[in-house]
């Protein structure tokens, strides 16, 4: 124990107390021990401090602080090196701003294009996922402020994500959903881990001791903090004993009391309370420390340059027809779509982030001496049906150009912490438009703005795509130098774009109906399942353009890794991200086609030569084997497969490994065929039971309304005034849609589980209450509001009490 000496001093009330927020970014103070008050804030791409009262939706205005492109943007650029040095300023910013714990990134595997909230997550791909968050942790704690990696585990879904039931097996967990995070954790260093709102094969996250006690601090070897999501605590009791340590935001005492009770009666040991106490102490006291003596001002000119260099280094050129790209000196050009006058640089939810300032493309480019500008137009409205009169001054505008600059993308609406898409597709009011366009001029640029895989039939009509995905605060300048040519595009995607939505892997599967999400199609994820399926995508995973063109060569393949030649045999100097994946296709596993185990980025001049040599590591020939419950590798010879995608192999060659599995069949293959032919389509109950080793869960809401049932879910209560309540949040909820601006705090209470009221409003209320809820929307009103009164007082006369005990009075 690191802090017995003032552990030793504190009361069990004084240590359980500590164990839950004192506000919504603060925890506990207790300056008779001078235990400091240790600040956490939101902050995937940019600090989100509120200056004034606290609440995690951003519905108070928050500090102004740089707003980087977010990790769906920057996983694009395959930059570790960026990704680090992004987060050397995201660490330089919150200890100016007063922050310890920054709460990202965001990690977690974009499963299914229509995640609300993809665009706070970096990749389909765990390796790559795993390796660029490890960039930003080792980067924001070199500040000495901690960084906050989350979702742990398995958060896809945002519809009812309080209320949900991720089920998946052993291998796929370990494989696809965990491995990113082992990778932040082992080769990042994080010091503080949050977990995810969701159950885990039937276990809350936050409680689930396979996870937190087993995985990340047993097998991982994890010694920082554990932090609920906020409101995000099911059991406290069952949580502490599992190994998490702050229960945030605000669960005022009541919590407080469920410890002190546990451990009366038996059921949790002080030891523990003291274990989860050292941990939470140690990383106050450290951060607390770090923070002392900071600058209160941070350089926000060379944020905003680092923030439109990162832009630039992960836009995606994705098509560029006749080399229409970059634009000659002087050319006439049309700028065309809302997205140019009010773009879209940031998704919505508790990671918006109020910029230091703001670029747009129309005021940019009017300075931009590259450019010859014959007019500008918004062309659509971007949360409306078609405008006719927007529409006409767009064509008129786009006959008199060379080039037409058409700013077009996802909405607010589509992308939003809280709500996921309902498809893939783009607004119509800018397909519409495209359409017309493309009829009075050929020469068509698409500057694209979203944070997820969309579906590109449109772009036929373009005759060059840049995808900028979603820039933070400074991209329209990158932009700008990308379409001038004084920068060479160099992102890859990281995520793949299937033609259509029903070709996703998860669609059949997506989203959970009710309470279960059945993860069915096991690891074939994103490219996984493409390649193995030997499905046809219109953007494979890793694949990009650039002005300039690559060869490949020389490949040496060693125990220790690979090395590669590239030469950049076009005309101007250039990135390429070299990609190594391994293959094993004579396996006895169900496997995926290939598996990214390696990259790297390099740049070169016009004509340059350079050796790229990526190592193996513990991960690049292991699976996860069911039938020891170890990591294993499965003996034979490999393909070591050298490209710039999943789809484009330049060279490849073959290395022989050992077995350390003793060549076991670890799967009956006749009880499994759609997942050994990869074709998971539909996958049958018996299947799917065959992966998981049990038979699969009821999922079925069923019966009377629970504690952990979401609020939306009060359309079937008993009571006629809870679902008056129900109908009141969906036409509020239907009403932000149709505004096409997501309404954040009715999201967040409508997918809020009836428990979570009493982790959420500063001790007001507590558990004993929500039993009350639960009684009066089952039908019993008068009985369960008799109950709340009744609890509401005794629970304010206990908080006081409780109150003078840490006091001391």
């Amino acid at each position: 124990m690191l802090h017995k000496d003032i552990i030793d001093k504190m009361t069990l009330e004084e240590k359980a107390a500590f164990l839950g927020g004192a506000g919504e970014w603060n925890t506990r103070s207790y300056p008779r021990l001078d235990i400091p008050e240790m600040i956490m804030s939101d902050g995937p791409h940019g600090i989100r401090r509120q200056a004034g009262a606290g609440d995690h939706l951003g519905l108070n205005e928050s500090l102004k602080a740089t707003c980087f492109p977010t990790a769906a943007t920057m996983a694009n650029s395959w930059d570790e090196e960026l990704g680090e040095e992004v987060g050397r300023a995201l660490g330089d910013e919150a200890k100016a701003l007063g922050v310890n714990v920054l709460l990202g990134p965001g990690m977690n595997i974009k499963r299914n294009p229509l995640c609300g909230r993809n665009f706070e997550y970096f990749s389909e791909d765990p390796y790559l996922a795993g390796k660029m968050a490890a960039s930003y942790v080792r980067g924001i704690q070199s500040k000495g402020v901690y960084s906050c990696i989350k979702h742990f585990a398995v958060n896809s879904q945002e519809e009812r994500r309080m209320a949900m039931n991720a089920v998946l097996d052993e291998r796929t967990l370990r494989e696809i959903y965990l491995t990113g995070f082992e990778i932040a954790v082992k080769d990042g260093g994080a010091k503080a881990v949050m977990t995810s709102y969701n159950m885990v094969n039937g276990i809350y996250a936050n409680e689930n001791t396979h996870l937190l006690r087993d995985i990340l601090r047993g097998e991982w070897g994890f010694d920082g903090v554990v932090i609920t999501d906020w409101g995000g605590s099911n059991d406290h009791v069952a949580g502490v004993r599992a190994g998490s340590d702050l229960e945030m935001p605000a669960p005022g005492l009541g919590s407080a009391r469920l410890l002190l009770d546990a451990v009366e009666k038996g059921e949790l040991s002080e030891d523990i309370i003291d274990e989860r106490v050292d941990e939470l102490l140690d990383a106050v006291l450290k951060t607390t420390a770090a923070a002392r003596g900071h600058a209160d001002t941070f350089d926000t000119e060379e944020h905003h340059r680092l923030s439109r260099r990162a832009a630039t280094e992960s836009a995606v050129l994705l098509k560029n027809d006749d080399s229409i790209l970059p634009l000659t000196q002087g050319c006439k050009v049309a700028v065309i779509g809302d997205f140019a006058f009010t773009p879209r640089y940031q998704g919505a939810g508790s990671s918006v982030v109020n910029v230091t300032k703001l670029e747009t493309v129309a005021e940019q480019i009017i300075s931009d001496k590259h450019f010859d500008v014959v007019g500008m137009a918004r062309g659509y409205e971007r949360n409306a049906m078609p405008n006719e009169v927007l529409k006409s001054e767009a064509i008129e505008l786009a006959r008199t150009a060379d080039a037409v600059l058409y700013f077009f993308g996802l909405d607010e609406i589509s992308e939003s912490e809280g709500l996921d898409r309902k498809h893939m597709k783009l607004p119509e009011a800018q397909t519409d438009l495209l359409l017309a366009l493309a009829g009075v001029n050929q020469n068509i640029i698409g500057i694209m703005s979203a944070g997820s895989s969309v579906e590109m039939g449109l772009d036929a009509h373009l005759k060059a795509l840049l995808h900028m995905y979603l820039t933070g605060q400074a991209g329209a300048s990158a932009a700008l130098d990308l379409i001038s040519g004084r920068v060479n595009p160099s992102g890859r995607l990281a995520e793949t774009y299937p033609w259509h939505y029903e070709d996703t892997p998860s669609a059949p599967y997506y989203p959970a109906q009710e309470r279960n999400s059945d993860y069915r199609e096991a690891i074939y994820v994103g490219y996984r399942y493409f390649d193995k399926a030997d499905k046809e995508v219109r953007y494979p995973f890793g694949y990009g353009l650039s002005y300039t063109s690559f060869s490949y060569s020389d490949l040496s393949i060693s125990d220790s890794g690979i090395s590669v030649s590239i030469t950049n045999t076009g005309g101007c100097d250039g990135a390429e991200t070299v990609q190594m994946y391994v293959s094993k296709p004579d396996s006895r596993l169900y496997r995926a086609a290939k598996e990214l185990k390696g990259f790297r980025k390099v740049f070169l001049k016009a004509g340059e030569t350079a050796t790229v040599e990526i190592p193996f590591d513990e991960r690049t020939f292991r699976y996860w084997n069911i039938k020891t419950n170890s990591w294993e590798t499965e003996g034979g010879e490999y393909q070591i497969l050298i490209g710039a995608s999943s789809r484009e192999i330049k060279l490849s060659g073959s290395i022989v490994r050992e077995a350390t599995d003793g060549g076991m069949e670890v799967y009956d293959a006749a009880l499994i065929p759609s997942y050994m032919s990869g074709q998971i389509e539909s996958v049958s109950d018996a299947e799917f039971a065959a992966i998981l080793g049990h038979g699969v869960p009821d999922g079925s809401w069923g019966g009377e309304i629970t504690e952990n049932d979401a609020i939306c879910q009060l359309r079937y209560a008993k009571s006629g005034f809870a679902r008056f309540v129900y109908r009141r949040l969906e036409t509020m909820k239907l009403k932000s849609e149709k505004e096409g601006k997501p309404d954040l705090n009715t999201l967040f209470i409508y997918n809020m589980p009836l428990r979570a009221t009493a982790k959420m409003t500063g001790g007001m209320v507590d558990m004993n209450m929500v039993d009350g809820m639960v009684t009066a929307v089952n039908g019993h009103f008068f009985k369960g509001l008799g109950h709340i009164i009744g609890a509401f007082f005794k629970n304010r006369s206990a908080n006081k009490k409780y109150e003078k005990m840490i006091k001391g009075e």
